[in-house]
């Protein structure tokens, strides 16, 4: 069976939408942000402070292409998409889902950028990043779904709606 793996912005509900998607359907479930702070036994911000955006990245590329997950639910931390290896290594076994969230919906989740391990590079501001990271979402996407309405009830069923067209 492939696995589902769950893309989208910073406080889209990835990791949230991913877990009750694993109940749901009875699979594994994997958070890649988890993955990449258990290997490397540091915090995802502090990599971004202490080695800067470029070695978080190298690792989050490292940590999705260590995966070697079967009938699971992946749930991607949100700059995956910079990979375009880690996403074929994903897109290899798996459907990929985007959980579109307007600009405005993220900002409101989002309570402190600076603990969460969001890559911004040098002078990009939050809009800067969502515009950036949209066109490789909906690149990369098999399924997008819309998630701004913070109904995370709607956005499991349209998620599971959209599934049935998938052989998972």
């Amino acid at each position: 069976m492939k696995n589902i793996v769950i893309t989208g912005m910073p406080g889209a509900g990835k990791s949230t939408i991913g877990v009750i998607h694993a109940k749901i359907l009875g699979r594994n479930f994997t958070d890649t942000d988890i993955v990449a702070q258990e290997t490397t036994g540091r915090l995802l911000q502090e990599i971004i402070d202490k080695e800067g955006s470029g070695a978080f990245l190298e690792t989050e590329e490292k940590t999705i292409l260590s995966l070697h997950c079967h009938n699971a639910v992946i749930a991607t931390g949100g700059s995956v998409v910079f990979s375009e290896k880690a996403m074929e290594y994903l897109k290899k076994d798996g459907v990929v889902i985007y959980l579109d969230i307007f600009l405005e919906e993220m900002v409101r989740r989002l309570k402190n950028i600076t603990t969460r391990g969001i890559v911004l590079v040098a002078g990009q501001n939050l809009r800067d990043m969502y515009n950036q990271r949209v066109p490789l979402y909906e690149k990369f996407a098999d399924i997008t779904i819309d998630c701004s309405d913070g109904d995370f009830e709607n956005c499991i069923g349209n998620v599971m709606n959209e599934l049935r067209k998938f052989p998972v």
